[in-house]
């Protein structure tokens, strides 16, 4: 049923569900102060895998495929795409890391730690946004990997990654004080940039194909940089982390299976 509808309209959709999936995490907040680790860890480890094989087979790949019909250098264009969206990453942490630092806390430096954590989440899930939004986008050009199972799927990795995400930015500040809501609030915040950054990604592929193998790349690199600097180490730091890299395997082995077989 679904894919009967406008390539913008599902990206919205989509992007509405990873957003969905913020705000479920930070509902936590009305029953627990604590979540158990061992789940939001074996959640990340997932997630991590099923965007390290969507960053290849559902946005390199492509990007890749895209350049060469278009008479691009392929390996020049998603390069720069690639590290593009690495850097957009890197810049933002640093941006934050140094205004953070600057900042003399005061009795309320928590609060506005966590307030800096919101704002570097929703950093973060701009080009997560991008990468659906664009996944979907490219469908429209019937390239090899380009389906709307993978589009999908990316969306449920990367709403996956977005519960701990909610969680991780709620009960903090249910912590510092905030009230359930107000904490529930700003944690579900932190992802209403998706379907935004989701829509305008769709409608960039579609209206300007010339821009489709370097926003393709630069998803993939945004989410690159995402896995190897969140996802990854912090599902090590479990003390069952061979277990966390299983179900990062897991999580890539699904999403390559569904890109490879079914794509």
């Amino acid at each position: 049923m679904l894919n009967h509808l406008n390539f913008v309209l599902q990206a919205l959709l989509a992007t509405i569900f990873t957003w969905s999936i913020t705000a479920i995490g930070a509902s936590l907040v009305f029953f627990f102060k604590k979540i158990n680790k061992n789940v939001m860890d074996a959640m990340l480890g997932f997630a991590a895998g099923v965007m390290i094989a969507a960053s290849f087979w559902s946005l390199l790949s492509p990007a890749i495929d895209m350049a060469k019909k278009l008479n691009m250098t392929s390996w020049i264009i998603v390069t720069i795409g690639f590290l593009s969206g690495g850097i957009l990453l890197f810049l933002g942490d640093k941006i934050f890391t140094i205004y953070s630092k600057k900042k003399k806390y005061s009795n309320n430096g928590s609060f506005k730690r966590c307030l800096m954590l919101v704002f570097s989440i929703s950093l973060h899930n701009i080009p997560e946004g991008l990468a659906v939004g664009v996944a979907f986008g490219s469908v429209a050009y019937h390239l090899a990997g380009a389906t709307i199972g993978s589009a999908w799927l990316l969306a449920l990795g990367i709403g996956l990654q977005n519960f701990p995400e909610g969680t991780a930015v709620s009960v903090p500040l249910r912590r510092e004080g905030l009230s359930r809501k107000k904490a529930f609030y700003y944690g579900q915040l932190s992802a209403i940039v998706e379907p935004i950054s989701g829509v305008i990604g769709a409608l960039l592929v579609l209206k300007i194909r010339l821009l489709l193998p370097f926003l393709l790349s630069f998803a993939a690199g945004a989410m690159i940089y995402v896995v190897v600097q969140e996802l990854i180490p912090e599902s090590q730091t479990n003390k069952k982390k061979d277990l966390m890299a299983f179900f990062t395997l897991i999580g890539f082995s699904i999403m390559m299976i569904l890109d490879v077989a079914l794509g």
